[in-house]
């Protein structure tokens, strides 16, 4: 057992911690939505794509400045606390939204905090580890983040028919304080002073960044244009006949999957690589894609949810480790910052053009449209060259 969690530093425990909170917050409300948006609201799946879409874009678009600045100013933690404060404060409010462009502007404000925070808390994970531990590290705070996840959406199922919707959301407001604690505990590395003729600006910033991290970046952004995400999955159940409350608890067992096999896959990135992890994540996709065409009963709804847990677990972490191999030690806030940001990016259009397609020709245009453009990507990730982790003994030996 010892070994297994050997490369889990104190600030990766602390971290994974941060994001077991902030995702029992936040899967108290975010299953919930798409269902109040459709159930109480009257919307359409148009607007369930266009909500979470929209929300993903704002959060896209702090995420490599934040990063950027983190790496400027050699600080992660004040970045954090921003990012995890607002986060923490605005989920409440929700209560309060009693028409969808409300709820539209209050996931926009939340998923800023979103933005902020990430790029440099996932530096710090970086900064808290051997490099040859990364995909188990990230792979520890992702499953971190299932566990608040899972406890979250068995909070939803339970709470909802007892508080309803408005109440759920108020609720949400108390374990998100807990997180503000945990960040006080992580200790922020002392970073070497940059020097004045590395300091450059975003845009140069970037340009620096290798050409093959920059064309993963890329196959991200399209593999991300094509990912409807879950939002589509509680849809589809909704569509063969499934209650708001049945829909959540096929949520829970999605995240319980994604949650045990979160370390498992870092771990196999770590040994094998992380274009071999990246690659199956991206075909299991595809398959979960045309499965859901011929979904229309329980058991092929549990086998849906459960490879798609399965892709995101080899699939989440795994690109985070990928960017930290290859990014240049000083730009590794903005390295990071930048995928997130090229993911987040895409899914306005993406998830816009997933509901559209719902609404217009039916469900399962949704789903081979997010196929196709998997197996487009798979496609093009097999031209990206990988980069052999050199541990710390094998380094001195060579030297």
């Amino acid at each position: 057992m010892k070994s297994w969690f050997k490369g889990i530093t104190r600030n990766v425990v602390l971290l994974g911690l941060v994001s077991l909170f902030t995702d029992l917050t936040s899967q108290m409300i975010f299953p919930v939505i798409p269902l109040y948006l459709t159930s109480v609201l009257g919307a359409s799946a148009a607007v369930v794509g266009l909500v979470e879409g929209a929300a993903e874009t704002t959060a896209s678009l702090l995420k490599v400045v934040s990063g950027y600045f983190s790496d400027k100013t050699q600080k992660r933690k004040p970045f954090i606390f921003l990012g995890y404060g607002i986060s923490s404060v605005i989920k409440p409010l929700f209560a309060i939204a009693t028409f969808w462009p409300l709820v539209l502007g209050i996931r926009v404000v939340e998923r800023i905090g979103k933005g902020i925070r990430g790029a440099p808390r996932d530096a710090v994970v970086t900064d808290s580890c051997d490099p040859k531990y990364y995909g188990k590290a990230f792979g520890f705070q992702r499953a971190m983040d299932g566990v608040g996840s899972v406890l979250g959406a068995i909070a939803a199922w339970l709470l909802l028919p007892i508080l309803g919707y408005k109440d759920l959301f108020l609720a949400s407001f108390w374990p998100g304080i807990i997180v503000i604690f945990f960040i006080y505990l992580v200790k922020e590395k002392k970073y070497e002073k940059v020097p004045e003729s590395e300091k450059t600006t975003l845009r140069l910033s970037i340009s620096l960044l290798p050409k093959n991290l920059k064309l993963f970046v890329v196959i991200s952004a399209i593999f991300a244009l094509g990912h409807f995400g879950y939002a589509f999955l509680l849809l589809k159940a909704k569509d063969i006949g499934f209650s708001d409350s049945n829909s959540i608890l096929l949520y829970v067992f999605f995240y319980l999957v994604y949650t045990f096999v979160s370390i498992p896959a870092g771990s196999l990135s770590d040994k094998f690589g992380r274009k071999i992890l990246l690659s199956i994540g991206f075909l299991l996709f595809a398959l979960t894609s045309f499965g859901l065409i011929f979904a229309n009963n329980l058991p092929s709804l549990l086998i849906a949810f459960a490879v798609y847990g399965i892709f995101y677990a080899m699939v989440d972490g795994v690109q985070r480790a990928f960017v930290a191999d290859v990014a240049p030690k000083h730009l590794k806030a903005t390295a990071l910052g930048l995928l997130q940001t090229a993911i987040a990016i895409t899914a306005l259009p993406g998830g816009f053009i997933a509901g559209l397609l719902w609404d217009k020709f039916g469900p399962n245009a949704t789903f081979i449209y997010g196929g196709t453009l998997a197996i487009i990507s798979f496609v093009m990730l097999l031209f990206v060259k990988t980069k052999k982790i050199v541990t710390d003994e094998l380094a001195k030996a060579e030297v």
